[in-house]
């Protein structure tokens, strides 16, 4: 059986070009895989974050203001839709002694919401003092105290995205990464 060499070149590098192509190689398509969406679940507000297509890196996304139940699932059946999302983590927040907080149940109970309305994987994760360091995070870039509102709930869905990221991407690199996440 012979096969024939695959070479994958950028549109946009230097030297590329359609007629140097032709007839050499076969392009492929290669699918990326989806992307996932993390979300700091609030009584007022949802931040909302968003992986890049190779799960590496989580950006914020947007803010929303909750209104009815009804009308928050519509808003991410969208957000879900629109970004080609597969998977969701909730942030969690539990006590510093790993008990569950009364917010942790609202989390739990939304989580369980968004499998039952989205049909999609829900990821609850450990979200304890995101919070508290998406102000760091605030505080460092020099972001004043009263223009936090409008993004400290994504930095937070940002934190707890990009720690799931993490240790999944840490859990695959293992030998054993079947028995972790």
């Amino acid at each position: 059986m012979v096969v024939a060499p695959v070479i994958f070149l950028c549109k946009n590098q230097p030297g590329f070009s359609p007629a140097l192509l032709a007839g050499k190689i076969r392009l492929v398509e290669i699918p990326l895989p989806a992307r996932i969406l993390g979300l700091d679940h609030g009584d007022r507000r949802i931040g909302v974050a968003i992986s890049d297509e190779l799960g590496l890196t989580a950006q914020p996304l947007l803010t929303f203001h909750r209104t009815q139940p009804r009308n928050d699932m519509r808003s991410l059946a969208r957000i879900l839709r629109r970004h080609g999302c597969s998977t969701i983590v909730v942030g969690l927040p539990l006590h510093m002694s790993g008990d569950m907080s009364p917010r942790g149940v609202a989390a739990t109970e939304f989580a369980n919401a968004l499998r039952e309305d989205l049909k999609v994987p829900v990821i609850l994760w450990d979200e304890r003092l995101s919070t508290a360091e998406a102000h760091r995070h605030l505080d460092a870039s020099g972001r004043r105290a009263d223009t936090r509102k409008d993004v400290i709930d994504q930095v937070a869905a940002v934190l707890i995205l990009q720690s799931y990221l993490d240790a999944r991407h840490s859990a695959e690199s293992r030998p054993d990464a079947h028995d972790v996440i």
